[in-house]
């Protein structure tokens, strides 16, 4: 007796329908715009929605059967996101065409006011944790990463490239100012910029230390528009505090000269909650297309990337993006 098992196909028609099915419902279809550049937890959507819990988790579980949205942990809580149309599929024309229609939709406003009120919600815990633990900042660091243990391989990645003798840097979110004196001597002028007076108080002192005259300390978010760029922007271990990643990404890219070049060394995904509690972690990592696909909504180009393991299980990504500019004022060695 033939006992081969028969892998079930999918009938492209059901496919279809599922599909269609799906993208039939206008709260679905409020769902899929909201989800056009972030994530959203079913809590949060139901918050924004103004709607139970429970029939927003119906409707995620209907666009996730039709492959609109997927779902990734993030510790105790499950994120849904937009799917990517798949290259060669039964609804990949639609797929596009929906996404593109939605996207060319205002926000009703009342939705758009309350998303803002989940981003600020984010936003306060994350800043809350660091007034809190500013004084307790570098243990608590040394958790996942220290600056010590990637150090070397950021200033490899940082001297591989040249600048001008009159460069500028912008480094985000500095912490206690570790990295500060080795960008004061690469760049004739620094900038620091924290929201957290406590955390910049940190930077201070360090620059005191060390005597950085070129160092200049502002206490501003780093997504503000009034920011004036600089040739190089460095975010270490940043990336996963902000509220929106991808949308906090685009602001960074604005603050990138044309021909400059953005830093970012950021966890790779992972799945260990506690950092969320001790470390004041907002995501649990990037995966490397992710912060790809992002960098290029921002209009970067992906340049050079270095991976670390690390003895606790964290594997730290090192990611240099390029602004273009046909004037380029920086070359590669």
């Amino acid at each position: 007796m033939n006992t081969t098992s028969r892998v079930p196909t999918v009938n492209p028609m059901d496919a279809l329908a599922a599909f269609c099915k799906a993208a039939g419902e206008p709260l679905r279809l409020k769902i899929l715009r909201a989800l056009s550049n972030d994530s959203f937890g079913v809590l949060e959507l139901a918050q924004i929605f103004a709607t139970g819990q429970s029939g927003v988790s119906h409707h995620l579980k209907v666009l996730t059967q039709a492959g609109l949205v997927t779902s990734r942990r993030e510790g105790n809580a499950i994120f849904y996101r937009r799917s990517l149309p798949q290259g060669q599929s039964t609804d990949e024309l639609l797929h596009n065409a929906l996404l593109d229609t939605l996207d060319a939709q205002q926000v009703p406003a009342d939705i758009a006011q309350r998303i803002r009120h989940v981003h600020g919600q984010r936003a306060q815990a994350s800043q809350d944790f660091f007034e809190r633990m500013a004084g307790d900042f570098q243990s608590r660091q040394d958790l996942i990463a220290g600056l010590p243990q990637f150090r070397d391989s950021l200033l490899a990645l940082l001297d591989s490239l040249t600048f001008v003798a009159s460069a500028t840097a912008i480094e985000v979110g500095p912490g206690d100012g570790s990295f500060l004196a080795e960008l004061s001597s690469r760049f004739q002028q620094v900038r620091a910029l924290d929201n957290s007076p406590q955390m910049l108080e940190l930077a201070r002192q360090t620059c005191v230390r060390h005597g950085l005259d070129n160092v200049l300390l502002e206490l501003a978010d780093a997504l503000d528009d009034d920011i004036e760029p600089a040739d190089c922007v460095v975010v270490n271990m940043v990336l996963h505090h902000f509220a929106v990643p991808a949308d906090a990404l685009c602001h960074l890219a604005q603050l990138v000269k044309p021909a400059g070049s953005l830093l970012i060394t950021e966890l790779c995904r992972h799945d260990q909650d506690w950092a969320k509690q001790a470390c004041g972690d907002l995501w649990l990592g990037f995966d490397q297309d992710e912060l790809a696909l992002w960098a290029d909504a921002a209009g970067l180009i992906p340049s050079e990337s270095l991976y670390l393991g690390l003895k606790n299980g964290f594997q730290i990504q090192l990611r240099h993006f390029a602004k273009p500019d046909s004037r380029s004022t920086l070359t590669h060695r």
